[in-house]
């Protein structure tokens, strides 16, 4: 009969003790499998089990004849290693059957006492779910048609004094999941396709990116001006310099340095930090993906864009068209270009051309029941205003243009109207998967701009960027026209995953501790 991992009439704390007693026992018989160093396997369950042939088969069940598929694997015949962890158990009399699990998917070994001998094959059957095993054998397709290793030789290799969550149910509470995420990968194999789908994704992001001349850098993290976003940092103290310190919002502003000393080309994926609230699309680490090119523009980082999305959806995914929660989301064809004027005046019916002022501005705030801060200039408005009635049907790949420059503290002015700047966000599903500027390289301009944001800040806005005055010197020094973007790759993953939440693409999310 099958294991049950968990019985109502054993308690938690029985299994536990008897796991224990079990692995005790192991020792004391000089057989302790901690003590096992290596293990030399030679395939995997997919090795076996990928690109069998399917043949036709009439066997017995309970005395009655029955036709049925079975597969032959490429392996029929020869003699492999595998391990893995014990995922099922069944029978145990004089022939067992254990499926175990690796990390390309399962493979059932077929334990028989004559060929194992009576001591190895007790020990055996005091085996648990969970347990890792290495096994030698042959291939072969067993009389109910399923690829197995007839086992000549099985060894434990690490005792599980934990059972796994019972297999009818597996492992559905959300909050534990997140917490136990090794479990987790464990018992939900979609689980585990989404991490190794996250690892490609990344790996498809740098095979682009330095198939097009970008050189990856790296950049600090603590920093004493954590700038280049409007978010509030986490503040630390280093102790050797007596210093306060900030884990870094941005990747920003250190790359635009790299672009002054003449690395014309470069990007930089790693985590960073911004002390905000935890909700399905925000984690107070996570990690972002910015590159710099000299140059270009925002429209060529518009390019640069569309076709990395494309190249890493095909890659990945082996097709331009996503589905996310049932949408389907088509990356093959040219994404839309609107203003962000315009996208508002089509959405929410107010023209913000025909406003000159900031005091017009916060009428029609207050008509449209739009709330704002008294120090919110027009262009901070209209920013609101795009919020409230526009990103939600940003559904198909979307840039929005041209941002006014209150919202834009980095970002060249656009010449023929300097209220408004050379910037776009790329938006699908309605949420915001890039941010992109022509970068300013006006290093007068850049510190006015600084100032403006001083001031903000004096004000009460606790995410408005203060003056970096190295990077300010660098501008001095010199940048030429740059193209900038920075990439959310964690809502890239969840589009391309299809994952409801941040926490299903980051393998250990921030949770709020138990004893709270």
């Amino acid at each position: 009969m099958s294991e049950q991992n968990n019985t109502p009439e054993v308690n938690l704390s029985e299994i536990l003790q008897i796991r224990r007693d079990k692995l005790k026992e192991l020792q004391d018989n000089g057989c302790d499998p901690f003590q096992i160093t290596k293990f030399n396997r030679t395939h995997s369950s997919k090795d076996i089990c990928e690109n069998c042939t399917e043949e036709e088969r009439t066997v017995s069940v309970r005395g009655e004849e029955k036709q049925i598929t079975a597969k032959i694997s490429p392996l029929d015949g020869a003699v492999v290693t595998v391990a893995g962890r014990i995922m099922s158990k069944r029978g145990m009399g004089k022939v067992g059957f254990v499926h175990i699990q690796d990390m390309d998917g399962r493979i059932q070994l077929f334990v028989k006492k004559d060929i194992l001998g009576d001591e190895a094959y007790n020990t055996f059957k005091k085996y648990d779910i969970g347990d890792i095993v290495g096994a030698e054998g042959e291939v072969f397709t067993t009389q109910t048609g399923e690829v197995s290793v007839r086992v000549n030789t099985i060894t434990l290799l690490s005792k599980s004094l934990q059972p796994l969550p019972e297999k009818f149910h597996g492992m559905t509470n959300t909050d534990l999941r997140y917490r136990q995420r090794y479990t987790d990968l464990i018992m939900n194999e979609d689980v585990k396709d989404t991490f190794i789908k996250r690892s490609k994704i990344i790996s498809s992001i740098r095979s682009y990116l330095n198939g097009q001349g970008f050189l990856e850098v790296e950049t600090p993290m603590l920093v004493s001006n954590a700038g280049g976003a409007a978010a509030r940092p986490f503040e630390t103290h280093f102790n050797a310099l007596d210093e306060d310190f900030k884990l870094r919002i941005s990747l920003e502003l250190y790359l635009k340095r790299l672009i002054v000393g003449g690395l014309e080309k470069v990007y930089e994926i790693g985590r960073v930090f911004r002390n905000e609230g935890l909700d399905t699309r925000h984690n107070p680490e996570f990690t972002l993906m910015e590159l710099y090119q000299a140059y270009t523009d925002y429209h060529g980082m518009m390019d640069l864009t569309e076709n990395l999305y494309r190249h890493v959806a095909t890659e990945v995914l082996g097709t331009t068209k996503i589905v996310y929660n049932g949408i389907e989301m088509d990356l093959g064809k040219p994404f839309e270009r609107i203003t962000m004027l315009d996208a508002v005046k089509k959405y929410s019916g107010v023209d913000f051309n025909e406003i000159k002022t900031a005091e017009e501005a916060k009428a029609a705030a207050k008509e449209h029941h739009i709330e704002y801060e008294e120090y919110h200039k027009k262009g901070d408005i209209l920013n609101l205003f795009f919020e409230e009635y526009v990103e939600e049907h940003l559904v198909q790949p979307t840039f929005v243009m041209d941002h006014p420059i209150e919202i834009s503290p980095l970002t060249k002015k656009k010449p023929e109207n300097p209220e408004y700047v050379e910037r776009f966000e790329f938006f699908m599903n309605g949420w915001e998967m890039a941010n992109a500027y022509s970068e300013l390289n006006d290093p007068i301009d850049q510190r006015e701009r600084f100032k403006a944001q001083e001031e903000l800040l004096a004000n009460g806005d606790e995410e408005a960027n203060t003056t970096d005055e190295d990077f300010m010197k660098a501008l001095e020094i010199g940048m030429p026209p740059t193209g900038g973007i920075g990439f959310g790759i964690d809502r890239m993953c969840m589009l391309l995953t299809d994952s409801a939440a941040i926490r299903d693409v980051l393998l250990f999310p921030t949770m709020k501790p138990l004893d709270k």
